[in-house]
């Protein structure tokens, strides 16, 4: 992996903006991290790390620069008899208070014919997860591993009293609206988290005279920018069709003729 695009990545990972703000969605309690970004990321990640875990080591990485907090441990697993009960994301400690920390870095579309209400809209874009599986399943299983039996042996390992910890949440996700719809109302959700729109396959040919790109799984948390081989709209349709018809949507760029940038996905269903 080229330094430069890891450390892009990280850039677009400091600059997500955290899913919801200022309140709380389904009692999940948000961890505010600063947006600043000054450090370039200098650790080693693994070859083909999968998008989520190069994720966690950005958030770990990010921790570390903190005074205020410590890191008790990242990515535990919780056994039984070497059968793995579930995985702790992390514990750390905030200025001494222990917080249970999970991390979630989503890509949702908006989509009003799913669901019945403005959370429920929100869907992977392949439809095959939503943000409400994804808050139910922190809620109902990832959050309450702290409290399993078996948990109880790490912590206290570390002297860390249950009673104490707080549980939060570190959810950013990029989100993307309709193509040319007017934004809905987003309630709960944080806006400044909307960063681009979803195509139909039929209205790519309204960008006849733009220039493409098909970033890598990873280059999708990067921001769009100009330093890339842009393909022409005749090899950008070569090239994202049989994407298409193996239904994936991909994420893509698109570098308009008045030079600005976009950043969209573009849906096969």
């Amino acid at each position: 992996m080229d330094l430069k695009d890891l450390n892009l990545q990280y850039q677009g990972y400091v600059n997500t903006q955290n899913l919801w703000r200022n309140q709380d969605v389904y009692n999940l309690q948000q961890l505010e991290l600063s947006s600043k970004w000054s450090i370039s990321f200098n650790e080693t990640l693994p070859k083909n790390i999968r998008l989520g875990k190069r994720v966690e080591q950005f958030v770990f990485f990010q921790l570390k620069q903190l005074p205020q907090i410590k890191i008790v441990f990242e990515n535990l697993q919780i056994q039984k008899e070497k059968h793995t009960i579930g995985e702790m994301d992390g514990l750390i400690l905030i200025n001494s208070q222990p917080v249970h920390l999970e991390i979630i870095y989503k890509f949702y579309v908006y989509d009003e014919s799913v669901g019945s209400n403005s959370l429920e809209h929100w869907i992977g874009p392949n439809r095959k997860d939503s943000l409400i599986q994804k808050l139910d399943k922190l809620k109902n299983k990832q959050l309450p591993l702290l409290y399993h039996p078996e948990t109880s042996k790490y912590l206290e390992k570390h002297n860390i009293n249950i009673e104490e910890i707080k549980q939060q949440v570190l959810f950013k996700a990029q989100l993307f609206l309709p193509f040319n719809k007017t934004i809905p109302d987003l309630k709960l959700i944080n806006s400044a988290s909307v960063v681009g729109f979803y195509l139909k396959q039929g209205e790519i040919s309204q960008f006849k005279t733009s220039k493409f790109l098909i970033p890598s799984k990873a280059n999708w948390l990067q921001e769009p920018h100009t330093q890339v081989t842009w393909l022409t709209y005749t090899l950008f349709l070569e090239s994202i069709t049989p994407i298409l018809e193996n239904k994936t949507a991909p994420l893509i760029w698109i570098k308009l003729p008045n030079g600005e940038l976009k950043k969209c996905f573009v849906v096969w269903w």
